[in-house]
């Protein structure tokens, strides 16, 4: 996976974080985003990485971003290794 395509769903995976009424106050509470860092910052590729960083926390968003989506369950995976910082491994 290149860049702009980690992008593309990047900002996909966002989209479907935001219509989660349940993960978006989460999503924002955890990362410090605010209501505009969504629309604004879509063009920031280490703004996406967060996305991903986020859904990557949890088993179940994975799979359920990925089955809304129409997106094998590594795609997030993928789509992270190819953003700024996602080929850093961090062990904490």
């Amino acid at each position: 996976m290149n860049q702009e395509q980690a992008e593309v769903f990047s900002v996909q995976a966002l989209g479907w974080l935001a219509g989660s009424d349940e993960l978006l106050p989460v999503f924002l509470g955890a990362t410090g985003a605010s209501q505009d860092d969504l629309r604004n910052r879509l063009d920031e590729p280490e703004f996406l990485g967060s996305v991903l960083d986020f859904l990557m926390l949890n088993d179940h968003w994975v799979i359920a971003c990925c089955d809304a989506l129409g997106h094998p369950y590594d795609t997030p995976m993928q789509a992270r290794q190819a953003l700024p910082g996602g080929t850093q491994v961090n062990w904490t």
